[in-house]
């Protein structure tokens, strides 16, 4: 058996998970040879064909070195601060999902619970009007937040919506100059060994690829990965959505930091706008619609698709990393793009693996705790998702159906438990915070049966003021903050000077 340490990391995927993880390899272990069979990214790859990001993007280019420069401007990129809910929920309101603190603690307990018992007692205002993330983004607003704890306005993340092919390119040109190599000859074959580990990529010209560690970051076709073994778990029955259609045009108005999410008959779309496009496209499941029904929703919007449909299969790989061979991103966990969490999936991979980085032995007991770990993650996210479909309420066939679906073990708990009295479990491997998942529970109509003991010595009275107050300081401060295409256009100004 070889030992030692690890010499040769060899990536496959010339998407931006396989960029990302060659960046982030060579960054990070600068001892390591890394190279990357840069294979054009196919049409399933959703990280590659939705620009919208998590904050935990910022964290992944600050470990890297790269700055908003580089990942916002000079890639023509922008900055997002949540999402707008519409039309899930016949009886409720659109709400926005916006990323950090909503309110702040207020005596007894969490701000949540004082705003749950408000709504039994008399009319509260929206729960998203607490979050100042949300308010700027509904005026088109943005600005970083400040660095006093204190202002209303602190405690907030931002993602980012990314111009694909420039941000790519930097990647590109950033790996490069890092030192990974490059190897653009065509994969021909994946040659095992009699114990299923990789033994060497095959490449068009009968040439060959070693490495002691191969990265997977082929999209869903898992193209080295699922040759040692294709078993999956299959989550279709939970995220039935198995169809997508895109739609990119040039942008026409305004950047704004806020994308919009609106429920249909059989599914969902979307719309966001960037400084150089406008980005549609509708998600559904094949059972409910056709394409051809799709694709009259996309018109309905003032665009059509840009091609074919693509399919999604909702599942995941209980062991994303068997022998010297991990995937990555979509090669792992295939969800759809809800919440925009597919490149951040891939991110945590690649942060999970240089934190694990094996030897060339590749201890079993080490793949073991990484995917035990990457499939916490994975499960989490997905319940995430799915609780959209759970908590929403409209009279189609479709959302009957989901409405009374059986739901994973994990989320039934988490439900169970938020609507006995607005408690939420959290735990390790979670990808949203408690104040995302509050945001999509108030925001779809879901209230806790009764008022947890904990803020019954504040008189509710004392607590609505103390809310009002808050609510009064987010409105007040918004008008202060720079509307996004003026937030830009100065960044370019000082970036210029």
């Amino acid at each position: 058996m070889t030992t030692g340490p690890i010499r040769q990391i060899v990536v496959v995927g010339g998407g931006l998970a396989g960029w990302s993880a060659a960046v982030a390899l060579k960054r990070r272990v600068p001892s390591l040879d890394v190279t990357i069979l840069p294979l054009a990214p196919a049409p399933d790859a959703l990280a590659d064909r939705i620009g919208a990001t998590l904050p935990s993007i910022l964290g992944f280019h600050a470990d890297l070195g790269i700055g908003e420069d580089d990942a916002v401007l000079r890639t023509g990129s922008s900055y997002r601060l949540g999402s707008r809910f519409v039309g899930w929920s016949f009886d409720a309101p659109p709400y926005i999902h916006a990323y950090g603190q909503h309110g702040r603690p207020l005596p007894g307990g969490s701000f949540h619970l004082h705003w749950a018992r408000a709504t039994t007692q008399a009319s509260a205002p929206p729960y998203d009007l607490f979050s100042a993330a949300a308010a700027m983004a509904s005026d088109g607003r943005f600005a970083p937040p400040p660095d006093d704890p204190a202002d209303p306005f602190a405690g907030y993340e931002y993602g980012l919506y990314l111009d694909l092919p420039r941000y790519t390119a930097m990647l590109h040109a950033f790996a490069r100059h890092c030192g990974v190599r490059e190897q653009t000859v065509p994969l021909r074959e994946v040659r095992l060994r009699g114990d299923g580990w990789i033994d060497a990529l095959v490449l068009a010209d009968g040439s060959e690829q070693r490495g002691d560690l191969f990265l997977d970051c082929t999209g869903p076709a898992a193209m080295l990965r699922s040759k040692i073994d294709d078993r999956r778990d299959d989550w279709s029955q939970w995220l039935p959505c198995d169809r997508i259609l895109f739609a990119t045009e040039e942008a026409t108005t305004h950047p704004c930091p806020l994308d919009e999410v609106t429920a249909w008959a059989a599914g969902w779309r979307w719309s966001a706008t960037t400084p150089r496009s406008r980005s549609t496209g509708i998600v559904y499941a094949s059972a409910g619609a056709s394409d051809d029904q799709a694709a009259r929703i996309l018109e309905t919007m003032g665009t059509a698709p840009a091609d074919v449909p693509v399919a999604i299969a909702a599942g995941n790989r209980a062991e994303p990393w068997r022998g010297n061979c991990v995937a990555i991103g979509e090669a792992a966990t295939q969800v759809e793009p809800l919440e925009w969490t597919n490149l951040h999936l891939a991110h945590s991979a690649i942060d999970r693996l240089i934190a694990m980085l094996p030897d060339r032995e590749c201890a079993t007991v080490e793949a073991a705790d990484y995917n035990r770990q990457t499939e916490a993650e994975a499960e989490r996210v997905r319940d995430f998702l799915v609780l959209h479909y759970a908590a929403a309420r409209r009279d189609e066939p479709f959302w009957r159906d989901r409405a009374v679906a059986l739901l994973p073990e994990s989320l039934a708990h988490t439900l169970a438990l938020f609507r006995e009295r607005g408690r939420l479990p959290i735990y390790e491997e979670e990808t949203f915070a408690r104040d995302s998942w509050l945001a999509v529970l108030f925001g779809q109509g879901v209230r806790p049966r009764r008022i947890d003991p904990l803020i019954a010595a504040t008189p509710i009275a004392e607590s609505q003021a103390l809310m009002n107050r808050w609510r009064q300081a987010i409105a007040a401060g918004v008008a202060a903050r720079p509307t996004l295409s003026t937030y830009l256009s100065h960044q370019m100004s000082q970036l210029s000077r």
